[in-house]
């Protein structure tokens, strides 16, 4: 099956929000055997929606549309398709009583204008609105498929997760399934990791191997189509360990979790406490860690030592390092991590030091980094980076770096 997505608001078009619908839907799509092959956007305009409509229907098996089914003039999502169907718009009492429950828990004043969100297309399946007042439809015609979602994500996310899915599961009597493993790497470009397991994609059948570059990192989603769940992950278990006895060395964790949050679990699971010394970040390790609970367990403290006064004197870095190899140096990484260990009895101690742009410092162009990771009876470890981009995005993939040595400190 072949999907389209339209999304229907000129908010979309003037910029003023950005269509995550659209994702959301392709990747749960994907997740269940569907081929999304186009995303449409479309403004507030009858005739411009019916165009589209009638272009898609060529094109596409299944046709979802979210937003343009609120209370207000310009939501004409359902009145244009069931024109364009020849459809009758019915009242849905069960989302009318929905509707007025709301208005009578807020103490609103419901106008009349809201009862249009309780129509719904005729012959069509509910998708009840669990979130807001609107419902959602879904419903077939001989040659397509139509699915009618509201827009705002908190709405619609869990109405298609809960009904709309079911409801294209039941329609398709689908068997076969899909089953996705995300693997998520860092420290190599998506250029790079494609050229190493390019053998790999090419061959690919079943499963599929899908590369895709975000913020520093980089993804490989397998997929496998089988209809028992038990081989599926065997066939993606295969894959896995192809392409990680080849860039194992960059691989840090699965699906949608993120560098903070498998380093922060490996802390607190092994009880280790860990302290920062930070300079060119600012504390923005530390404000990382602190955004999970039970920060407190894994984080004893920090120093943010911006300047080298600071360094010197709270930290006691020595005076000749810093004269002869300036604060931007292994030198410094090394005894600011091992400082700030001591200073705070933590098992661990890490440092950030560096110059963050836009100009050099020290000597030292821009984007130049050096991170330090201490341990008792370890040696100090400094890591180098030469880092290209803007004053903020070099602070922020400094802490990234910091947080993929940790992972793989911790995972030895």
């Amino acid at each position: 099956m072949n999907a389209e997505i339209i999304a229907v608001g000129s908010e979309l078009l003037l910029g003023q929000i950005v269509n995550t619908n659209a994702k959301f839907i392709s990747e749960q799509l994907a997740e269940i055997g569907v081929n999304v092959f186009f995303h449409t956007v479309v403004g507030d305009n009858n005739s411009r929606l019916e165009e589209a409509i009638s272009i898609a229907e060529k094109r596409a098996d299944l046709i979802i549309f979210t937003g343009g089914l609120g209370p207000t003039k310009d939501d004409l999502t359902k009145e244009t398709i069931a024109k364009k169907l020849n459809r009758n718009l019915v009242l849905d009492n069960e989302a009318l009583v929905s509707i007025k429950e709301y208005f009578s828990k807020t103490n609103r004043v419901m106008t009349a204008n809201n009862e249009k969100q309780a129509l719904v297309l005729e012959s069509s399946t509910v998708l009840k609105n669990e979130y807001g007042m609107a419902p959602g439809m879904f419903l077939k015609t001989e040659n397509n498929y139509y699915m009618l979602l509201p827009g705002p994500p908190f709405e619609m996310e869990p109405m298609f997760r809960k009904y709309g899915c079911a409801a294209l599961l039941k329609s398709l009597k689908k068997t076969e399934t899909i089953h996705s493993r995300v693997l998520r790497f860092f420290g190599i470009g998506e250029a790079q990791l494609e050229t190493e397991i390019m053998h790999i994609i090419d061959a690919q059948s079943n499963p599929t191997v899908a590369p895709l570059a975000s913020d520093g990192e980089v993804t490989l989603r397998l997929t496998a189509k089988h209809d028992s769940k038990a081989i599926a992950n065997e066939m993606l278990d295969k894959v896995e360990e192809e392409i990680k006895n080849i860039v194992g060395e960059y691989f840090y964790g699965y699906d949608d979790t993120s560098l903070m949050e498998v380093g922060f679990r490996l802390l607190k699971e092994q009880g280790v406490t860990i302290s920062s010394a930070e300079s060119l970040t600012g504390g923005l390790f530390q404000s990382q860690i602190t955004a999970f609970s039970g920060a407190s367990s894994v984080l004893s403290g920090g120093v943010v030592c911006y300047q080298d006064e600071i360094k010197q004197n709270i930290l006691s870095v020595k005076e000749t390092t810093l004269q002869k190899y300036t604060a931007v140096s292994e030198e410094c990484a090394l005894e600011l991590a091992d400082n700030v260990r001591k200073m705070f009895s933590t098992d661990i101690g890490i440092s950030f030091t560096g110059v963050a742009g836009p100009g050099p410092a020290n000597g030292k162009p821009a984007g130049t980094v050096w991170i330090g990771i201490s341990r008792a009876n370890q040696k100090t470890k400094a890591f180098q980076l030469n880092l290209a981009g803007g004053r903020n995005a070099n602070r922020n993939r400094a802490v990234k770096y910091g947080w993929f040595y940790l992972i793989k400190e911790l995972s030895k």
